[in-house]
């Protein structure tokens, strides 16, 4: 099946690409980012019980450029992380998933291009029958998640009642976020990034809507925080501090929910919900400013608002998700100010190797 390419507005540009902020270099710790332009981290669904497979290899190096940043998508950190279909979902806990990744990576450092493994677990976003022996999720509460509409807006998923982890049993989760951080290093991913955000596990302890705990991670902001901090202190222990990142959603309502780390990787405000934009008088500016890494912002942006971001200072790189799906080669598209691909919600998280994955057409440089 062969995409047609449409507009969505554009006209090819005289102007140099170093004169495009999106399209000036950066320093990112020890990686010299050529570009400012991320993939971001965006589910797939194109695994098959939890291996990476094959056509993963085409994806992201279709994506890949020299000295461009990309972030996978989510990878459970163990067989009680998984979400959604969860079969379809990667991971990276055993020896044969650490194995189905290396070519991937293989294939992105081909083309020049710096990739961080992202690593999750979903908590208490889950049902019985996606987890091993029908057992409760798990989470920092044990209030159910109410059901959701999925990312087309259409189709609502349902969740179990999930399990509030005992503080001896936290320890446990924080180690397999380590030793999934191991395993991307072994795969031969530059670095990882810590999911954080969106209402996922990590998100659960942070938001005082969902963490209704009495114990030293409840309660205060402080302890809130403690399950995050101390994922962030085991992998950077692990693998070191300039190959780890964190990905939060501070602002963000999704499913109601100080180390001198590399990267912090921040949903703006705009962004409320999966497909819900919102005008909102928060700013991450005050984050940015409290952060000495790199600092990534995401959410819903195009190649205007993203070099106006970049041009007042107010992010290093910004990551692009269904634009960068849409279109393989987004950084020459926002060179030449080039017309881009729509994108079809429709296959988004559908089970195929090529339809909606690998079928988006490059722009034709030669007509």
């Amino acid at each position: 099946m062969e995409r047609q390419a449409e507009a969505e507005g554009g006209q090819e540009d005289s102007t140099t690409h170093l004169q495009i902020p999106l399209l000036t270099p950066f320093k990112m710790g020890n990686f010299q980012l050529s570009h400012r332009i991320v993939l971001a981290p965006m589910a797939r669904q194109r695994s098959f019980n939890n291996v990476p497979q094959p056509h993963a290899i085409l994806y992201y190096s279709q994506r890949a450029t020299k000295g461009g940043l990309l972030i996978s998508e989510a990878t459970g950190v163990s067989d009680t992380a998984q979400g959604r279909p969860s079969i379809f979902t990667p991971g990276i806990w055993t020896k044969e998933q650490v194995e189905a990744w290396k070519p991937i990576v293989d294939a992105v450092h081909a083309k020049g291009g710096i990739f961080f493994c992202q690593i999750w677990h979903v908590g208490r976003v889950t049902k019985q029958g996606f987890l091993p022996n029908g057992q409760a999720p798990i989470s920092s509460t044990d209030k159910e998640l109410t059901p959701q509409f999925q990312a087309n807006g259409i189709d609502v998923a349902e969740f179990s009642p999930p399990r509030r982890l005992r503080t001896d049993e936290i320890p446990l989760v924080v180690n397999d976020f380590r030793l999934a951080a191991r395993n991307a290093m072994e795969a031969g991913f530059d670095g990882i990034e810590i999911h954080g955000a969106h209402g996922y596990l990590i998100d659960q302890f942070l938001k005082d809507q969902v963490n209704d705990r009495t114990d030293k991670y409840g309660g205060s902001l402080e302890n809130r925080c403690r399950f995050a901090l101390e994922i962030v202190e085991a992998i950077v222990n692990e693998i070191g501090a300039d190959k780890v990142g964190i990905r939060l959603s501070p602002f963000a309502d999704y499913m109601e929910s100080g180390y001198y780390i590399v990267i912090c990787h921040m949903v703006e405000p705009r962004m409320k919900k999966v497909g819900e934009k919102c005008e909102s008088p928060h700013s991450l500016v005050p984050m940015r400013k409290a952060f000495n890494g790199t600092f990534i912002s995401a959410g819903g942006y195009d190649r205007e608002d993203g070099n106006q971001a970049v041009a007042e200072n107010r992010t290093d790189l910004v990551a692009f998700g269904r634009l960068f799906l849409a279109n393989p080669d987004l950084p020459r598209r926002f060179e030449l100010n080039a017309p881009l691909n729509k994108y079809d919600r429709e296959t988004f998280y559908i089970p195929e190797s090529v339809i909606g994955y690998t079928d988006y057409p490059f722009l034709d440089t030669t007509a």
